[in-house]
């Protein structure tokens, strides 16, 4: 009898997590979605069971607590799931100067953006091995390409998740298993980006995408096996731009843009998007 395989999302019940769980249940693939206690992720379980005629479990787990980390995958071996895709998807963003934030505040952004992508994949790498080919995606960022002002510990996070991801997938390509990065620029994910894209200046509002654009992209790039995901043609040409016009001049454009924006801390119910352009 052929083993029922599921695609584990966290970050899974708003934002771009949804999109990518939507987008999964369009390809026809079981579900393990995680995200927050009382986000939702029930009432999306159960749309898309209705709609897809897929296998959904939610599991509603607070990722930034080491041991919610450990219990999802002792809950998912409970259950007898195989899972031959996961998407490292949760994570906290912000845009603020260093000191206006608080310790409290970057220890949990650490976490979320770079132990629980590391934990995670620890977790289940053994269980990926079993259920090869399989696929590993973890959501960076185009920020960090990027050295801006306000997006100093955030962007450093996500500097870790691309390195991470393309030492793993060289490490993990001889086990059948492979590894892809994807860095999305701005998308619209809820009312207070959306609004906040729309003040952009005109360049940066023709780079703005919509969460099921870039989940679509996402899960086609992975399933390619592509080692680097860039969504859209307008991110792509900023980094082009990024590499031929020189570092002054890119770091006064990207500061001068970085600064017409107030502070902003987004939650952790998802990965959400920032309110400019670089994610």
């Amino acid at each position: 009898m052929k083993t029922k395989l599921y695609t584990l999302i966290t970050g899974s019940s708003e934002g771009f997590g949804k999109a990518l769980a939507i987008e999964c249940a369009k390809r026809k693939m079981n579900l393990i979605l995680v995200s927050l206690p009382d986000s939702g992720l029930n009432q999306l379980a159960e749309f898309i069971i209705q709609n897809y005629n897929v296998d959904v479990v939610p599991i509603e787990k607070d990722l930034s607590v080491e041991e919610n980390c450990m219990m999802l995958f002792k809950e998912v071996e409970q259950m007898n799931l195989s899972v031959n895709m996961l998407i490292n998807n949760v994570g906290l963003g912000s845009t603020m100067f260093f000191k206006e934030g608080n310790i409290d505040f970057y220890q949990k952004q650490v976490k979320l953006n770079v132990m629980v992508t590391t934990l995670l994949t620890s977790l289940f790498l053994d269980m990926l091995k079993a259920n090869t080919p399989s696929h590993i995606l973890n959501v960076s960022s185009l920020s960090c390409f990027f050295y801006l002002a306000k997006k100093q510990v955030y962007g450093a996070t996500k500097s870790y998740v691309y390195s991470f991801s393309k030492s793993l997938r060289a490490e993990l390509s001889s086990d059948g298993i492979n590894v892809s990065v994807i860095c999305p620029g701005g998308m619209n994910t809820n009312p207070t980006t959306i609004m906040t894209n729309k003040s952009n200046h005109w360049l940066a509002r023709q780079s703005i995408m919509n969460p099921d654009e870039v989940a679509s992209i996402a899960i086609k790039g992975l399933l390619n096996r592509d080692e680097i995901i860039i969504p859209g043609f307008m991110n792509k040409l900023f980094l082009l731009i990024d590499k031929l016009l020189p570092s002054f001049f890119i770091k006064m454009i990207a500061n001068s843009h970085v600064n017409k924006f107030k502070s902003y801390n987004i939650g952790n119910r998802n990965h959400e998007l920032l309110p400019d352009r670089i994610r």
